[in-house]
């Protein structure tokens, strides 16, 4: 059971990055994969809808959304302000690369 579920989710990574990152067409992948056009769309559908389940329950891109928004005002209002220091911009740059 755990084998064939760690199968389908290295197909499933499969068939993404070769559809949306090195632009495959589902024939290409089909034909890579020995399986038909339609089990190729089937896979890629359903891995969406899950992808895109995980994210309404995790909120990932919107709390990233807020963050990023979060840091410009900040970044633009210290960089106005007389107190500004570079230790500051130092933390701000940390901030920004941890995502």
């Amino acid at each position: 059971m755990i084998f064939t579920k760690v199968y389908s989710l290295k197909k499933q990574k499969a068939y993404i990055t070769l559809y949306y990152l090195d632009d495959f067409s589902l024939g290409e992948i089909a034909e890579e994969f020995e399986v038909s056009r339609q089990a190729v769309y089937d896979n890629i559908k359903r891995t969406e809808e899950s992808l895109e389940n995980y994210e309404n329950k995790l909120g990932m891109l919107e709390k990233y959304t807020r963050r990023e928004d979060l840091l410009q005002k900040l970044s633009k209002i210290l960089e106005n302000e007389p107190f500004y220091d570079k230790n500051i911009d130092l933390l701000l740059k940390e901030l920004k690369e941890i995502d």
